[in-house]
């Protein structure tokens, strides 16, 4: 432990931080579905959910998951096409991916019950130090430090770490300040209350200080300095991919759908047939033309434009283009399999898992084409 982190630690009475901290999440805490017990499937898959994700727009997906799959074993035992449903639109889907895997080595290796050592916990596939933490202190009541963005805001300001959060090596600051901070009688109310602080009082920007129940413990506010907290220099920005994509509809009333490999961004989820473009010297109608031809050996014909939507990755932003269009001629059934292509009617592709950006393109072709 460096000595500026050390010294800030002796400033503070931790017995009385503790019991300001757990006292006030008694009383405050949001009523959310994953605090209703603190079994330790619902508290990892709620975890897993909240990375990346707001608490508003994971607890209606929280209560489907836990209704199609209440339990490890169901989860477990769920085909990838359910999983990736359930999952449809909260991206990130290599989460889910790896919190099956992982689950079904919890059923096989620990007759379905989560370990709770720190060790054994951590070789899980997709559980890092964070969401160990936060099932080992939240379902087991374990003295583990739960270390995600809101907890190190929290604890930049009430210590005064200005290290730079966006580096991995700095959360290991931010873990020993949380073990030798944390409430050994009650760790899972302490780790949820610093998240819940962090998410209610202590928020980016201009923090609620009048509000905060540790603010006499808070030595950047006593300094005047809280909103110079915490340190975060900005990542590299985003680079810009167009994309011109089409639904096609044949004879028959079908969409043609595209599976995505099995490997990269968004693996194994469903699309329209789309290109990314390499020129802007060709017009998007005649690029989507050419490929289409190229991949499947069958000409293809767009007609309007019917939507432009921007979608941003942490790396990139997807500039999607999308026209509806008709094929000319039948695609080969050998290039449909070997493609991964497939013909579905408007009811069945409610049944595919789409990312959001295809999601989008559904809804509006559907608003735009209403009598179609």
């Amino acid at each position: 432990m460096n000595d500026k982190l050390e010294q800030s630690l002796l400033n503070i009475d931790k017995e009385s931080f503790q019991n300001d901290l757990i006292d006030w999440f008694e009383a405050e805490q949001r009523n959310l579905p994953w605090r209703e017990n603190k079994d330790p499937y619902r508290v990892w898959v709620s975890e897993i959910m909240l990375q990346q994700t707001r608490v508003d727009t994971v607890i209606p997906y929280f209560n489907r998951f836990i209704e199609w799959f209440p339990t490890l074993d169901d989860f477990a035992e769920a085909d990838e096409e359910k999983i990736l449903k359930a999952w449809e639109g909260l991206g990130y889907y290599s989460r889910v991916r790896n919190l099956h895997s992982a689950v079904k080595e919890v059923k096989e290796t620990y007759n379905s019950v989560v370990p709770d050592s720190p060790e054994e916990i951590s070789k899980l596939k997709g559980v890092g130090p964070y969401t160990a933490g936060a099932i080992l202190s939240i379902a087991y009541g374990k003295p583990e430090p739960a270390v995600d963005g809101n907890v190190m805001r929290v604890l930049s300001r009430i210590l005064v770490i200005d290290e730079d959060i966006a580096k991995p090596k700095t959360r290991k600051t931010f873990e020993k300040a949380v073990r030798a901070l944390i409430s050994h009688e009650n760790p899972s109310a302490f780790n949820q209350a610093l998240m819940e602080l962090g998410a209610l009082i202590c928020t980016p920007g201009k923090p609620a200080c009048l509000l905060c129940p540790v603010q006499k413990h808070c030595q950047a506010f006593a300094a005047g300095i809280q909103t110079e907290l915490p340190v975060k220099i900005q990542k590299k920005k985003t680079r810009d991919v167009p994309i011109v994509a089409a639904v096609l509809k044949n004879e028959r009333d079908e969409f043609l759908i595209h599976k995505r490999s099995s490997e990269g961004l968004l693996a194994n989820l469903w699309e329209f047939p789309n290109y990314e473009m390499h020129t802007s010297i060709q017009p998007k109608r005649a690029f989507f033309e050419a490929s289409f031809l190229e991949s499947y050996r069958t000409d293809v014909k767009l007609s309007d434009s019917f939507t432009m939507l921007d979608h941003v990755f942490s790396h990139l932003v997807w500039k999607i283009d999308a026209y509806r269009g008709s094929l000319l001629t039948d695609i080969e059934e050998s290039v449909m399999k070997e493609q991964n292509l497939k013909w579905v009617s408007k009811e069945e592709l409610e049944q595919y898992a789409f990312p959001v950006s295809h999601q989008k393109i559904w809804k509006s072709y559907q608003q735009t084409y209403v009598m179609d």
